[in-house]
């Protein structure tokens, strides 16, 4: 077999070096081959950059040596498996860049920091115009566009979402442009970040926006002012406290400025996700965690239990463990039909039962006083278990996991967070014989017989039937056992073990 190789003939061939050639010639062929097997492989490009390719085809993520950006157009599958989630937050999770002037003259970029989110960082003569959505920056070398909301494979969430748009700051020389010039000017540092979405939803309220708020301004030790975009009046008076803990400066309603031009020597815009109501300390710059954003809560709420006391003798009312029942309107789904059974069996327990519907009009900052005095708290899934945020350590979360095999659901989202916040966690699985959906639905209906062929109709499906249109009747005989099983993981003094 013959190999050509282009560029290497020209004159004579000599005999003393024909068997020199040949072996040339078999390297540079085995060369091209490799070259042609790896066309998927990085390809350095001019500007230092390398394109690099995922197992799933669709998506095209662009690495720099700053950052990562994902060019995907929308990830419309917002029901994707918690472990596929895992694995493309591995393939795509970069270093984070350097701030500008910093080690090798790294201009700042946005980067994507999760799968759900990305995060753009400048520094340098950094330009707020608000009105228009727009970040300037001296140390900016071409534009970058991003939507500050920790939801960034959800195309409805992002739908309600502002996009903000970072450009070079104008030069102004010749027929350019000039900069805008600054009306305010701040030493803090500035965070964009976005209050559509879901918000109004206490999960998404702790999950989309308040704990990446924290995960992204604590470092700045409280010289960050938060920018606040699709700002709503309502929400913010719900959740200052936490924001004023977080910060030394006035919260600002961006979209509202007009024409103002807010400067700053540096700007981050959108906030870091790690995981479901929880901070990753291994990506955290001085390693803090969600007890760190526990204890600021603490703080903003002025809440005085950080541990779950000791329970003693259940007859001395100084000292019984409290229990409280989230409680819901039938309307809503999810509620406890023989809710006042449920409290009366616990109270013979001996615990001092509360009952708390928490829904948008509640103080937040009352209701989170009623939940830090409690050393139990149980609840059917939903968005009211988002309140274990506020329950001492050591205490106990009771998760009552409705009928229709959601319990991948009960576990993401609130039965692995309580490790992290050092909540014990019990769950409380509702059967057949404990769900009104028996009451609507024949015996041979898939939704009772086969949950499966519901759940792959889709969310709203899924979410319309199980969550929605079912109400519960725990067993008061099993529901004791868990609030047994409960009593037994609280702390107990000496003198009582005695």
């Amino acid at each position: 077999m013959k190999t050509r190789s282009s560029g290497r003939g020209g004159g004579e061939p000599r005999r003393r070096l024909r068997n020199a050639a040949v072996m040339a010639l078999m390297l540079s062929s085995l060369v091209a081959l490799s070259l042609i097997r790896a066309r998927f492989s990085p390809i350095a490009s001019d500007g230092g950059e390398a394109l690099k390719l995922k197992a799933d085809e669709s998506k095209l993520v662009v690495t720099t040596n700053h950052a990562v950006v994902n060019n995907e157009s929308g990830d419309s599958s917002s029901s994707s498996s918690s472990a596929a989630a895992e694995e493309e937050e591995e393939v795509a999770a970069p270093a984070k860049p350097t701030a500008a002037g910093g080690g090798g003259g790294a201009k700042p970029v946005c980067y994507e920091t999760s799968r759900r989110s990305d995060t753009c960082e400048a520094a340098g003569d950094v330009r707020v115009v608000g009105g228009s959505q727009t970040v300037y920056a001296d140390t900016l070398d071409r534009e970058w566009k991003t939507k500050p909301y920790c939801r960034k494979h959800d195309a409805f969430a992002l739908s309600h979402v502002k996009e903000w748009t970072l450009r070079p700051l104008p030069s102004g020389d010749g027929d350019g442009a000039a900069a805008p010039r600054c009306t305010t000017n701040s030493t803090a540092t500035a965070f964009v970040l976005s209050t559509g979405g879901f918000t109004g939803n206490p999960f998404h309220d702790y999950t989309d926006v308040l704990i990446p708020a924290f995960i992204t301004a604590h470092r700045f030790a409280g010289e960050v002012q938060f920018l606040v975009s699709s700002y709503k009046s309502w929400w913010m008076n719900k959740y200052i406290q936490i924001f004023q803990q977080m910060s030394r400066h006035d919260v600002v309603d961006v979209d509202a400025d007009g024409d103002e031009v807010r400067c700053y020597r540096s700007v981050v815009v959108g906030p870091e996700f790690h995981r479901e109501l929880g901070v990753d300390p291994t990506k955290t710059p001085s390693g803090y965690s969600v007890l760190d954003f526990r204890k600021m809560l603490r703080g903003a709420f002025g809440l005085d239990r950080a541990t779950a006391t000791p329970s003693g003798d259940r007859w001395d009312i100084r000292r019984r463990p409290r229990l409280l029942i989230i409680s819901r309107r039938p309307s809503r789904g999810r509620a406890f039909m023989n809710e006042r059974a449920m409290a009366d069996m616990a109270a013979s327990l001996g615990f001092d039962v509360r009952v708390g519907e928490p829904d948008a009009s509640t103080d937040t900052s009352k209701f989170a006083r009623l939940v830090n005095s409690c050393d139990v708290m149980v609840g059917v899934h939903g968005a009211g278990l988002t309140n274990m945020v506020f329950l001492p350590a050591g205490a106990v979360l009771v998760q009552v996991v409705p009928y229709g095999k959601l319990e991948w659901l009960a576990r993401n989202t609130f039965a692995e967070p309580s490790s992290a916040m050092e909540i014990h966690y019990l769950e409380y699985a509702v059967q057949l014989d404990e769900t009104t959906l028996s009451e609507q639905y024949p015996a041979d209906h898939p939704v009772l017989r086969d949950p499966m062929a519901i759940h792959k109709q889709g969310w709203e499906a899924l979410k319309t039937t199980y969550l929605d249109k079912q109400n519960v009747r725990p067993h008061l005989g099993r529901l004791k056992n868990t609030f047994l099983q409960a009593l037994k993981l609280l702390p107990h003094d000496k003198e009582t073990m005695n």
